[in-house]
């Protein structure tokens, strides 16, 4: 008997009625400032939306802030630090509320504009973002990691006047040179809110959003390496919670949540903050969680979850020894494909599966895994309940089990980019289509088997080769360039930069690296610098890129190396 997810929906046997139908009657938008919404996708472009879970039905008046931060006692703990900070349900609360309060006070925010959120992982950069949803706001939380040239690009695309920064993070802000962006502080010398203004102590009433306002922005970097804007609901925030953590992470009240991905990304939001605070949870929040600190962190705090990417895991089954990590039971692996490898070393040392999953920024989270029993080495897994996929053809015809072909799935939270040309790509018939080629089993698993494009993913971060094309070409001594990513055992990938230099110019690759990593975050930087004489291209001047990857290149003057660890 082939083994099925009970809960997934179904595309061959799906409630017709169920996709493109909202939970509950649309209700007028609480937002003053309409450029999110005002910048959606036309209706047209919009995938099919499911909602034929019950919980996934919602009520039109829906604040995503409000409902995480009810119901837990407000003696337990919400979030705690490396260095044995402990902040309480009633402790957040107070803060977010005060958060809010200066928002939407001094400051001016009103329902709708955009705020900048900028920090390493920090309990204060979590109650920020929560009070910019509850304040009505929308939050845009960017990489600690961003340089100016990055900032600038988005703060521009979503028009952020606002923002909220970490003490230790606001220069490259600064230097941005944002027009008319008002920076608020927070931190300095101690574990302190933004500060400088006063702001009342008293309870902060939530801002009746509808479910379908815009609650965030999260940017991520397309093939052609101009970000785009992946804007989410209020509804969307909870329904990632209430698919895949409900369903198939299954979290409880007494569980202790760490990770690696920084806020900035989906994956890290989900997993550090939105499921923790839905089941009334705590989370420690790591500002450095490389995996011998994310060890360390677990053995002495006793975490119970763990989200990282493959790249740690591997990594980490090194140093097991070292560390007691009894107390771990659930551990979450997605960022980039998960090789069979890992997932039997890691079940050998520690007894436990691994929770493979693949999510995406434009849908928020994760939406296809398995668990548990259903978990199977080298196979993504199975739809999450409240979601569908399949394996189509570049026509959008789904293809036999058995072919490889483009990924496809559609459920509650679906890709709207802003203001973007390329939703036409994303979205095609009802569906997203992910860019990822996947095999699906005659038994219904999925099989990863590669990006369908460009972009590398070395170490769960996703890099946009022609960006990083884009900042080499803004050197005065190169004169083209192209970027590819090379296989590697430890990272899945490593970003790779073929560069033709300026006559009379110096072939110096740590040059070029320096000055990649100045503009661009470090972990887009090239690990290699390959000098060519000529780049391969057609007869009509196409870069063909497919001849510089593994195998192909001429690999004539090779110079640079391994750089060392830019993630770390």
């Amino acid at each position: 008997m082939a083994a099925t997810n009970p809960d997934a929906a179904d595309p061959d046997a799906a409630d017709p009625d169920a996709a493109a139908r909202e939970p509950v009657e649309p209700v007028p938008s609480a937002h003053v400032d309409t450029f999110a919404r005002d910048r959606l996708p036309p209706p047209g472009q919009w995938p099919d939306l499911l909602f034929d879970l019950p919980e996934l039905r919602y009520p039109g008046r829906l604040n995503a802030a409000a409902e995480l931060l009810a119901g837990p006692d407000p003696a337990r703990p919400a979030f705690r630090t490396a260095a044995g900070e402990v902040w309480t349900y009633g402790e957040l609360r107070a803060r977010v509320d005060r958060v809010a309060h200066l928002l939407t006070g001094p400051l001016g925010v009103v329902p709708g504009n955009r705020v900048l959120l900028r920090g390493p992982t920090t309990p204060w950069l979590a109650a920020c973002w929560l009070a910019v949803l509850k304040a009505g706001a929308v939050a845009v939380t960017v990489l600690d990691r961003h340089r100016p040239h990055e900032l600038a690009t988005m703060c521009a695309l979503a028009r952020v006047r606002h923002a909220l920064c970490d003490a230790r993070s606001v220069d490259d802000l600064v230097k941005a040179g944002v027009p008319g962006l008002e920076i608020t502080v927070y931190g300095g010398d101690g574990p302190t809110g933004p500060s400088g203004r006063p702001v009342p102590g008293t309870p902060y009433e939530a801002v009746g959003t509808a479910a379908d306002d815009v609650a965030l922005i999260a940017f991520t970097s397309g093939t052609t390496g101009r970000p785009k804007g992946c804007v989410h609901f209020h509804r969307d925030v909870l329904a990632i919670a209430d698919t895949f953590s409900r369903h198939v992470l299954r979290p409880r009240p007494d569980d202790l949540f760490a990770g690696s991905p920084p806020l900035g990304f989906t994956f890290g939001l989900g997993g550090l903050v939105v499921f923790p605070l839905r089941a009334g949870a705590c989370a420690l929040l790591l500002e450095q969680a490389a995996p011998r600190q994310l060890l360390a962190a677990v053995a002495e705090h006793r975490v119970s979850v763990l989200f990282t990417a493959p790249t740690a895991y591997r990594a980490m089954l090194a140093g097991l020894d070292g560390y007691d990590v009894a107390c771990l039971r659930r551990c979450v692996s997605a960022g980039e494909n998960l090789p069979a490898a890992t997932w039997h070393a890691w079940h050998e040392r520690t007894g436990l599966r691994l929770i493979n999953g693949i999510g995406a920024t434009e849908l928020l989270h994760i939406f296809i895994s398995a668990a548990d029993d259903a978990a199977r080495p080298g196979a993504t897994g199975l739809p999450v309940p409240g979601w569908q996929a399949r394996v189509q053809d570049g026509r959008g015809v789904p293809v036999p089990d058995g072919e490889p072909g483009l990924l496809a799935v559609r459920g509650p939270v679906g890709c709207r980019y802003l203001a973007d040309e390329r939703q036409r790509g994303y979205v095609r018939d009802g569906w997203n289509v992910t860019g990822d080629t996947y095999v699906r089993d005659a038994d219904g698993y999925f099989r990863y088997v590669a990006r369908a494009d460009d972009m590398i993913v070395s170490a769960g971060y996703n890099i946009a080769g022609p960006e990083v094309e884009e900042a080499l070409l803004r050197h005065p001594e190169v004169a083209e360039a192209a970027v590819v990513g090379r296989p590697d055992e430890e990272r899945g990938q490593v970003v790779v930069a073929y560069v033709v230099a300026r006559e009379g110019a110096r072939r110096d690759a740590e040059a070029l690296r320096a000055f990649v990593k100045a503009e661009l975050a470090p972990y887009k930087c090239p690990r290699e610098v390959v000098f060519l004489d000529a780049l391969p291209r057609t007869a009509t001047g196409k870069l063909q890129r497919f001849r510089l990857r593994p195998g192909r290149a001429g690999g004539a003057g090779r110079d640079g190396g391994d750089g060392g660890d830019d993630q770390r």
